[in-house]
């Protein structure tokens, strides 16, 4: 190792022993971010689980990158180190000021919201290579960008993203654990199937603390520019008077394609009497749960019952299970300038563990995701509009048929059971 090198892991080292002072700020930030999961409670534990300079020591502003143990659960946190005032326009990024330790005097702040550090980490990605615990990849047969611009998407909640130029949206992951996010794993996987309905990863960074199984911390792919969210574009439609259900079909058609993608790339299964009736026993147990939490739906548990009962009572044998994105909604569609549908956000119910994100699944479960959001749509217009969610949901399942030769609708017990435990969870 180089005398320089030395000499920084020793800074880095003095650092890492150095996290302690920046513990009180860090829990009284922490429960206000919108990503935080332990929101409710109060904080117990926190540890550090790595830590990471991507900066040279002395520059201004400087960047640390530190994985957080708080109760058992290890977030990804980006903190930004100047000088203090803060610019004005950081002002808002503020997280606190160390009275002591290596960061004392100084103004410690989320590094996101600074274009300088968030060019950064595009920079690192451009280059693979790791640092400390940390390590960047890439796709080598795609050229990034360099010098973009980058914007914070606003309106987020489980994770944070940046918007460079109107190239690339990178993702970066809060709540992490052991194993490749499904994020990463199926978009990789559906692009060297070929599929174009998910944009490709071009690069990504992961951390492996420890010499344990690496945790995937950020995704790097394309951005559609000038795509329409698919919950919007459907609000809007709806808002008007419009007909939604082409859209719906093609909807329906790239639904499938994805689906039938991701069966062909990766293991699949079939689903015994014993293996659908554990499936049903769990949607009951969420259901108890969560009237629970919430007395209002305790009136109608008995009826959202009967759904599972039946899947339970059906002995269902042979039902296919596979990789599917697994939290799909409208919102987690995009329409793009040339009018075809893409899939976004693959990494699932973000409250699930990740072992349980990447297990093989009916497919019908992306299907009701998608049906019961057109519900929610008709909800949301005064007045009501039934028709048209269910003009919408038939076009939906009849472009999967077209696609897949079989209509969701063939399988009414799972379907009804499925749909009933997407609304539970949205409860």
């Amino acid at each position: 190792m180089s005398e320089a090198a030395s000499a920084r892991s020793r800074l880095t080292a003095d650092r890492a022993a150095g996290i302690g002072p920046l513990e009180p700020m860090l829990r009284e930030w922490l429960p206000a971010q919108r990503w935080f999961a332990g929101k409710g409670r109060g904080i117990g534990r926190v540890r550090p689980v790595s830590t990471a300079e991507l900066l040279p020591p002395g520059s201004v502003p400087g960047m640390l990158h530190l994985l957080l143990d708080v109760d058992g659960d290890c977030y990804q946190l980006l903190l930004g180190i100047r000088p203090s005032p803060l610019p004005p326009a950081l002002a808002p990024a503020l997280i606190g000021h160390p009275r002591s330790g290596p960061y004392a005097g100084m103004a410690v702040y989320a590094a996101l919201g600074d274009p300088r550090l968030a060019a950064l980490l595009l920079e690192r990605l451009r280059n693979p290579g790791t640092l400390g615990p940390l390590r960047f990849d890439r796709d080598p047969d795609t050229p990034i960008e360099a010098g973009l611009t980058a914007r914070p998407l606003s309106g987020e909640q489980t994770n944070s993203s940046l918007i460079y130029g109107d190239s690339y949206i990178l993702k970066v992951f809060r709540r992490v654990g052991p194993g490749i996010n499904p994020d990463l794993e199926l978009p990789r996987a559906l692009a060297a199937a070929g599929c174009a309905r998910v944009p490709a990863p071009v690069a990504w960074y992961e951390a492996a603390p420890g010499g344990g199984e690496p945790l995937t911390l950020g995704v790097l792919q394309p951005y559609l520019r000038g795509s329409d969210d698919g919950w919007q574009l459907a609000l809007r439609r709806l808002g008007s008077g419009a007909d939604f259900t082409s859209e719906a079909h093609a909807l329906g058609r790239a639904t499938a394609e994805v689906h039938s993608a991701l069966a062909d790339a990766l293991p699949t299964l079939a689903l015994g009497p014993e293996q659908t009736a554990r499936l049903a026993a769990g949607m009951t147990a969420r259901l108890a749960a969560t009237a629970r939490e919430v007395p209002a739906l305790r009136p109608f548990e008995a009826g959202l019952r009967g759904a599972f009962d039946a899947l339970a009572a059906s002995r269902g044998a042979g039902v296919p299970a596979q990789r599917i994105h697994g939290d799909l909604h409208l919102g987690q569609t995009l329409r793009t300038a040339d009018g075809s549908w893409a899939l976004i956000d693959f990494e699932g119910e973000p409250a699930r563990p990740l072992a349980d994100r990447r297990r093989p699944e009916p497919a019908v479960r992306d299907i009701a995701g998608i049906l019961r959001s057109f519900d929610y749509a008709a909800r949301s217009h005064r007045p009501f509009a039934p028709a048209w969610a269910e003009s919408c949901r038939a076009a939906f399942c009849e472009g999967y048929a077209r696609t897949t030769g079989r209509d969701p609708r063939e399988d009414p017990v799972l379907l009804r059971a499925y749909e009933t435990d997407k609304a539970v969870y949205e409860v």
